[in-house]
């Protein structure tokens, strides 16, 4: 009797849980037969365990899916030691274990209706493409996979088979994608997710579709979560109850919007993601979480600043900017340490110029100051101004628009254990 009421109670917890937290949902996602819709996957599987309904939902309204799978997912060694049994040491078996993975995805989404024919393999490496995009642009040579060695996409399958890891490679793909298919809704990675090749798709994203402007009508953009720690619970299999956003998410300002699932749609995705062999068996409880009574999709508002003359314009208490400069104000929850230091990622992007030459810096603040890196180059740059407050529990950085490019668009991030979660998502910034 006791256990009875325990698991009463443990289902009415998540019943009002649920219920309290579905008011936060802005709206409905819905489909048409005039969509079309494009998925992008950091590796084989997300497809399924982030917009499983959502694929079923616009197959069934007549929209066109394309799905574009970023990285083969090579780079799983625990994976392959659980599935095969085996410690995996040689090159060639870490592209067999991409080349399963590809096959995977194209069983799973065979079931959920996709033929073969409607997903794109780019094959770029796994694990490595934060790598790419922070560092390896123009004339720096091609990123080297840590586990396989290679430094081009190895599987003749790919869309462009033997390019070479660097930023403009993949910039091409996926502009080449978009163009030719026009999509009206794009699902993609989510900039806060912590896995370092979904934030990566979202930030490549956003470079080519601003490449793009007024070469395509503006798609609307879904970023999807997978990778939060602690997130989602309880773990396993419960197709009764609705996945929710973590609640450390609860005021970041995101919109979030749903899509709503049917038991059978439910169950199919369910089925979809246990085809992913591979990596069920190292995670058998994780990866059927996700199937559940709906899906759910946000990104970060915009911070639109102003470059007005007489003052600093602040969007909110991190991000400001006067007609020169922009600025970063950070509260920290602690002071700065041996043990504790700052780092902030801040990428231009100007119409006029290709990304591929604009700066693309990494300023990192630690207990003997302001250290600056452009790419892999150490540089000093007196212009960069970095000002303690508050007992040095505030910091405040002038940045030069000149030194950044002079942007229309910023990319920009912050990670230290010393801030809030929710300031070290990738975030978007529009100069005005």
């Amino acid at each position: 009797m006791k256990n009875k009421l325990l698991s009463l109670f443990f289902y009415l917890f998540l019943f009002l849980t649920n219920t309290l937290f579905a008011q936060e949902f802005k709206g409905i996602i819905e489909f048409t037969s005039q969509d079309r819709i494009l998925i992008l996957s950091p590796h084989p599987d997300d497809e399924a365990i982030g917009t499983g309904g959502v694929i079923q939902k616009a197959l069934k309204k007549g929209a066109e899916v394309k799905i574009v799978i970023f990285t083969n997912g090579e780079h799983n060694e625990l994976a392959f030691i659980v599935y095969k049994k085996r410690v995996i040491l040689k090159k060639k078996e870490f592209i067999l274990l991409g080349e399963m993975r590809r096959k995977e995805t194209i069983q799973a989404m065979e079931l959920l209706g996709l033929p073969k024919e409607n997903i794109i393999f780019l094959g770029y490496p796994d694990a490595g493409t934060m790598a790419i995009f922070t560092k390896y642009w123009q004339d720096m040579p091609p990123y080297r996979s840590l586990l396989t060695h290679i430094t081009n996409v190895p599987y003749p399958e790919c869309l462009s088979y033997n390019a070479p890891y660097k930023g403009e490679s993949i910039l091409k793909d996926l502009e080449k994608i978009i163009l030719d298919f026009k999509p009206t809704k794009i699902f993609v990675s989510h900039p806060i997710d912590t896995n370092k090749d979904h934030r990566s798709l979202y930030l490549f994203l956003q470079v080519a579709l601003w490449n793009l402007e007024g070469k395509i009508e503006k798609p609307a953009i879904y970023p999807y979560l997978i990778h939060v720690v602690g997130w989602p619970k309880p773990r396993g299999y419960h197709p009764e109850l609705e996945l929710l956003p973590p609640k450390r998410l609860e005021n970041s300002g995101i919109s979030w919007y749903r899509v709503d699932l049917s038991e059978e749609e439910v169950r199919k995705k369910y089925e979809a993601i246990l085809l992913y062999k591979s990596q069920v068996k190292p995670y058998p409880i994780y990866l059927p979480t996700f199937a559940r009574k709906n899906e759910f999709f946000g990104d970060y508002p915009v911070i639109k600043l102003l470059r007005e003359k007489e003052k600093v314009y602040w969007y909110d208490s991190i991000y400001g900017c006067d007609a020169e400069n922009l600025f970063i104000k950070l509260h920290l929850k602690r002071r700065i340490a041996k043990d504790l230091g700052i780092n902030i990622y801040i990428f231009g992007y100007n119409k006029d110029v290709e990304f591929a030459k604009m700066p693309k810096f990494r300023l990192s603040i630690n207990i003997s100051g302001l250290h600056i890196k452009e790419k892999k180059q150490t540089l000093f740059i007196k212009e960069i101004d970095l000002n303690y407050e508050n007992k040095g529990k505030t910091i405040l950085l002038k940045i030069p628009f000149s030194i950044l490019g002079n942007p229309n668009y910023i990319l920009t991030s912050i990670s230290s254990r010393a801030i809030s979660f929710k300031e070290t998502a990738w975030r978007l910034i529009d100069i005005e």
